[in-house]
């Protein structure tokens, strides 16, 4: 069982910026995919960018080039700066993961939305115009 707690979630001004950190804890696996997730007002949940164990990470194009995510395996946290912040960005944010098998590793699975399984109770990011 894995327990995810975000943090850092405001609001902003379009341009400006905001780091989300999300607390990982619970049963640690050799090898896991965590993501960011967000869902706007009257939209479906989306992933947004998501890392592999090995430190690999994939990213929407709606946030290619504004968005960076990372971790902190010392530290069990998963970040999402987000930089150049439209308004479009606006929603709620959540941290994901899921355990990945041997086989799985390395092949660029972390992209595979509907797989993550265990979620964080989310924060909300709003940017004005």
């Amino acid at each position: 069982q894995v327990q995810l707690v975000e943090s850092g979630g405001g609001s902003a001004q379009a341009g400006g910026s905001l780091r989300l950190s999300c607390a990982v804890s619970g049963y640690t696996y050799s090898s896991s995919c965590r993501g960011w997730f967000r869902q706007a007002p009257g939209k479906e949940r989306e992933g947004v960018a998501a890392i592999e164990s090995d430190g690999s990470t994939t990213y929407a194009d709606s946030v290619k080039g504004r968005f960076t995510i990372s971790q902190d395996n010392a530290k069990n946290t998963l970040y999402l700066q987000m930089n150049s912040l439209k308004p479009e960005d606006t929603g709620m944010y959540y941290c994901a993961h899921f355990p990945l098998a041997s086989w799985a590793r390395n092949r660029g699975y972390c992209d595979r939305w509907t797989t993550y399984n265990s979620w964080g109770q989310g924060t909300q990011v709003t940017v004005s115009s």
